[in-house]
């Protein structure tokens, strides 16, 4: 048994709430209960519920999820660009910490981004976690040098983008090791690079149920970030992530 882990990156898929088709997909039902059975036995006290691409911008699921979930869950959410500063304050209040940009599977209004993100960041701390490909982040880089908290998730997906997002890296941005059944990369060789430039980036997720993914997460995940970080596995599949999302 693992412990105390802190799962970075997880989908609840409720069917009670309205879920948005995708690209021609919708997803298989995933509640909490699914999950906490899933995961029973890795040692996990706490992670962050994350909006996905078929859930838009409807908090009632996340909500729900969080309640259900208790203390030591905190939520990323997908926000309209009208939401409130009363509303966004009261997900803060409910554990959201996070708004999620999908750059993969959605359409994002670059500028809106910027703006979001800043004004979410100034009223209530949150910081922004990036779906994109890696290959695309020094196109953004008139974006993300405006953008003072960003993750981003499952390694950055490609190869093609690693010296610029190691960059980023060395600038504070934290990366996920998630999805690696999604990648085209070296998975080793990545979570080294991540973690030799900064100890503190890489963050663990289980990316459950792992939707659209090759191959969804499985235990021996965890065995691969073991032997590339060593030592500093507790801190990667907990310490980190805890701070970064600010739950103690």
């Amino acid at each position: 048994m693992l412990g105390p882990v802190f799962d970075a990156h997880l989908h609840i898929i409720d069917p009670r709430f309205p879920l948005i088709e995708n690209q021609g997909y919708t997803p298989d039902p995933y509640t909490v209960s699914n999950y906490l059975y899933d995961v029973d036995g890795l040692g996990i006290t706490g992670g962050a519920v994350v909006t996905a691409s078929f859930q838009g911008t409807d908090q009632s699921y996340l909500l729900e999820a969080l309640e259900t979930l208790g203390r030591g869950w905190v939520g990323v959410a997908q926000l309209d660009p009208e939401c409130t500063d009363e509303e966004i304050v009261a997900l803060d209040e409910a554990g959201v910490r996070a708004m999620r940009f999908n750059l993969k599977r959605g359409e994002t209004d670059v500028e809106m981004l910027t703006t979001q993100a800043r004004r979410v960041h100034e009223l209530v701390g949150w910081h922004a976690e990036l779906y994109v490909d890696a290959s695309l982040l020094l196109s953004l880089e008139p974006i993300l040098a405006k953008l003072p908290a960003v993750s981003i998730d499952h390694l950055g997906l490609s190869t093609q983008g690693l010296p610029y997002l190691l960059n980023l890296v060395d600038r504070g941005v934290r990366v996920k090791a998630t999805g690696f059944g999604r990648v085209d990369l070296d998975i080793v060789d990545t979570l080294q690079q991540v973690h030799r430039v900064n100890p503190e980036a890489l963050l663990f997720g289980t990316d459950l149920p792992g939707t659209r993914a090759p191959r969804p997460f499985s235990e021996t995940d965890i065995d691969i970030i073991s032997g590339a970080v060593g030592g500093d596995l507790p801190a990667v599949l907990d310490g980190n992530a805890r701070a970064w999302y600010r739950v103690p």
